[in-house]
């Protein structure tokens, strides 16, 4: 019988392997970067999502984030894809890597309206590349010194980014064991209009469409990472990963979620995978890495590198089930919805008004939430409790008065799912004075209509 202790464990975590598949992976997350910036910069998204609109949607604690005046946020693309590339080559690649990421966390910061799941991703990648060597080989750096050109890292380096990469994989699984996803929602409303998709799209109007996509996701996200883990089911796993991104980047507006996650899923492969590409060399240290050849000899240093380990995937795995801890359906109150990799999960159509009063005068008038925000900002507000809750509270600080302390109520309504529309927030409660708290917020509404099954909906 095979013991495995945890000495044993934390012994193979410093095991010196080989550095190709990083060193690969540096080099296409440097060039997806790239392309990502000069796509923004080249599609006016830049200003439209960070130049032109007068309020963001902060993240608690991180009000203080601003962007920079002028054509500043701009220049921070180009800056951002100047780094990219040096990521890329390997040029400076430790100041590279710590900057994007740094540059990358400041415009991730300045608005939950723009939040999408891969960009959270790329945030948590990028922090993780600052401490993996991915330059210790294909680098300007190695080239110009000789000492790094060993192409050897520890083993924990590369576990690091698989875990990565398969909690964005299972927990996108877990989330999809939900009523309404079981039912084939929100894809049963979504599919029907995309009819026009290539070869299949004549299928999409019947109902086992729906149902065939809706489990095969799900299947396909619990099941991807242990079928790669499993050399003998690798590449057929990865074929199918690969035609998964390139038919959700088909039929979803996705951004750059495909072509980042395509070469991250090859790091379940082994280590030596890039020597299958022509010319690929792997570089001095590498022919023979013998399993006692450990990095981090110093065992404070090694305690130092396990603790930081086990908070980060401890934060990574409990994170996106927080939302366990409020009532009702995360689709519907938002709350524990983002950084839980719940992707493309919900359909929710939603409007309203809101109504400003001044007490002391007993005047009361609608705002007008087009003269503040830029229209992809309200889609994402009316939808999403909070939001709402910081829009009331920017009016009452910004409608300029004698008196003073306005109070903000909204009278927003939505649907989810098709179900009735009903109220997403209480019209009687002042927005402005609630605050932000990580408590259950009474004020929203809870989900009162069951899902309307296939056979109900109207045809």
């Amino acid at each position: 019988m095979v013991r495995f202790s945890y000495a044993d464990f934390k012994t193979s975590l410093f095991t010196a392997i080989p550095a190709d598949s990083l060193i690969a992976f540096r080099i296409a997350f440097g060039l997806v970067m790239f392309g990502d910036a000069v796509f923004l910069l080249s599609r006016g998204y830049v200003d439209g999502y960070y130049t032109n609109p007068e309020f963001f949607f902060t993240y608690p604690g991180f009000g203080w984030v601003s962007p920079w005046p002028g054509n500043g946020m701009t220049v921070h693309f180009y800056l951002l894809a100047a780094l990219a590339l040096c990521i890329a080559v390997g040029l400076m690649y430790r100041v590279s890597a710590t900057l994007f990421f740094l540059g990358f966390a400041y415009v991730f910061l300045l608005d939950q309206a723009a939040y999408q799941n891969h960009n959270y991703l790329i945030l948590l990648i990028s922090f993780i590349m600052i401490f993996v060597p991915a330059h210790r080989g294909y680098s300007v750096d190695a080239y110009y010194n000789t000492h790094l050109s060993t192409n050897t890292a520890p083993a924990w380096t590369l576990w690091l980014l698989r875990f990565q990469i398969g909690v964005v994989y299972v927990y996108g699984g877990i989330a999809k064991i939900s009523g309404d996803w079981l039912h084939g929602e929100p894809l049963l409303r979504f599919l029907p209009g995309q009819t026009d998709f290539p070869i299949v799209g004549r299928f999409f109007s019947r109902p086992e469409a729906a149902y065939t996509l809706s489990y095969g996701g799900l299947l396909f996200d619990l099941f991807l990472v242990p079928l790669l883990l499993w050399r003998r089911t690798r590449i057929a796993a990865f074929a199918a990963a690969v035609l998964f991104h390139l038919f959700n980047h088909t039929l979803f507006d996705i951004g750059i979620f495909p072509w980042l996650m395509i070469p991250a899923t090859l790091l379940f492969f082994s280590p030596t995978w890039p020597r299958a590409i022509p010319r690929w060399s792997p570089g001095r240290g590498t022919s023979e890495v013998l399993p006692d050849q450990a990095f981090g000899t110093r065992p404070r240093r090694r305690k130092v590198v396990l603790a930081a380990l086990g908070a980060y995937c401890a934060i990574q795995l409990l994170v996106p089930l927080r939302h366990h801890l409020y009532p009702g359906d995360v689709n519907w109150t938002e709350e524990g919805h983002i950084f839980s990799w719940r992707m493309k999960l919900r359909n929710k159509s939603a409007g309203g008004v809101f109504l400003v009063r001044d007490p002391q005068n007993d005047i009361e008038w609608q705002a007008d939430a087009r003269r503040y925000l830029m229209p992809h900002q309200i889609q994402r507000m009316f939808s999403r409790p909070d939001m709402i809750r910081q829009f009331a509270e920017h009016l009452s600080e910004t409608i300029e008065t004698d008196s003073g302390n306005l109070e903000v109520r909204a009278r927003i309504s939505a649907s989810l799912h098709g179900r009735p529309t009903q109220p997403l927030v209480d019209p009687t409660v002042d927005l402005a004075k609630v605050g932000f708290s990580l408590a259950l917020a009474p004020w929203i509404v809870p989900l009162q209509y069951p899902l309307m099954r296939f056979a109900d909906l109207p045809r």
